[in-house]
C-alpha cells in the first residue's frame, strides 16, 4: 500500500478542490495534523508495472509518505530507490520499515523538497502530486535523460498528455466520487526539434524536425525528393506510421540523428547518420 502525506500547501489546494475547504483553514492547520492520502496496493503495484520497473533501474519517489512504493520496487522489482519526503518522522518510518523488508541497503529515503531534489540519477520517477505541482515539475522532468519513465497517481501535466493511462478500481477509494484510480505513463522524448544535416554519401540532405513533447512532424529532404515525416518519439528513438513508403524510424543520440530502419523506397538510406545543424542551414 503507497501512502502520501502531503504538506500544508498541498493539503490546502486538496481540500479545496475536494470538499470545499477555504484555502486559509487549510493552511492554518499544521503539518502534525496533515491525514494521509492511502493508495491500495493495486495502484501501486500498477504503478511500478506500468513503468516497467526491473532490477538496474532507480526509483525516485516524489513526496514518498512511509516509503512503501520505493520498498515494494526494491523488494519485488529489484531496483534501488530513493524517498524523498518533507515529514521528517515519515521519513524515519520509511526507514525502519526498509530495514524490516530488507532491503535497506537499496533505498535511501531523506528528507527533503522535492523541488530541490535532483532527478538526473532516476530512470522512473513517480509521484501523487496535484497538477499544479506536476506542472511545476514539468521542465525538470522533460529535461531527464531520453527513456526516463514518469508515472503518476490520478493527475496530469497539462499540454504534455500521457503515452498511456490505466484505470484501476478502487471500491473503497476515499477521496473523489470515482472508484477508480487512474495511472499516467509518460517517457521522456529525445529534443529533437531543428535542422540535421546529413555527411557522407547523403551529403546535402537534411531533416527538418518540429516537436511538441513526444509528438514530431517535419521534412527529409535529398536532392529533389522529399518525404514527409509525422509520428512519435519515445525516448530516443524516432517511428513514423507504416504508409506508402513503409515504416521510418530513427535513433537519436546526443547530436546523431541516424535512420535506423527504412523501408519501401526508403531503405537504400538506412543507417545513414544526420549531425544537429550548427546554423540556419547545412551548408
Amino acid at each position: 500500500m503507497h501512502t502520501k502525506k502531503f504538506s500544508r500547501r498541498l493539503r490546502a489546494s486538496l481540500l479545496t478542490g475536494i470538499i470545499c475547504l477555504s484555502l486559509a483553514r487549510a493552511e492554518a492547520q499544521p503539518i502534525e495534523e496533515v491525514p494521509f492520502i492511502t493508495s491500495p496496493d493495486n495502484v501501486t503495484l500498477e504503478m511500478l508495472s506500468s513503468a516497467g520497473v526491473k532490477r538496474g533501474d532507480h526509483v525516485i519517489d516524489l513526496g514518498s509518505g512511509d516509503g512503501r512504493i520505493v520498498i515494494l520496487a526494491a523488494k519485488k522489482f529489484e531496483a534501488t530507490g530513493l524517498g524523498v519526503e518533507i515529514d521528517p518522522s515519515l521519513v524515519e518510518r520509511s526507514k525502519a520499515s526498509a530495514r524490516n523488508a530488507g532491503v535497506a541497503d537499496k533505498v535511501e529515503f531523506r528528507v527533503q523538497d522535492l523541488f530541490k531534489t535532483d532527478l538526473a540519477p532516476a530512470s522512473v520517477i513517480t509521484m501523487y502530486l496535484l497538477p499544479e505541482f506536476n506542472l511545476q515539475l514539468r521542465p525538470a522532468l522533460l529535461a531527464l535523460k531520453p527513456g526516463t519513465r514518469i508515472v503518476s497517481h490520478d493527475w496530469d501535466m497539462g499540454d504534455w498528455k500521457p503515452d498511456r493511462t490505466t484505470v484501476v478500481a478502487v471500491p473503497n477509494k476515499a477521496v473523489g466520487r470515482e472508484k477508480s484510480s487512474k495511472i499516467h505513463l509518460w517517457t521522456v522524448p529525445a529534443k529533437v526539434d531543428g535542422l540535421w544535416c546529413a555527411s557522407g554519401l547523403l551529403r546535402g540532405a537534411s531533416i527538418t524536425l518540429t516537436q511538441t513533447y513526444q509528438n514530431f512532424s517535419g521534412t527529409l529532404a535529398w536532392r529533389d525528393r522529399t518525404r514527409e515525416l509525422a509520428g512519435t518519439i519515445s525516448g530516443s528513438e524516432l517511428r513514423t506510421p507504416a504508409g506508402s513508403s513503409g515504416e521510418l524510424v530513427l535513433q537519436a543520440t546526443g547530436d546523431e540523428l541516424r535512420i535506423a530502419s527504412a523501408q519501401g523506397n526508403m531503405a537504400l538510406v538506412q543507417g545513414a547518420s544526420f549531425r544537429r545543424a550548427s546554423g540556419a542551414t547545412c551548408s
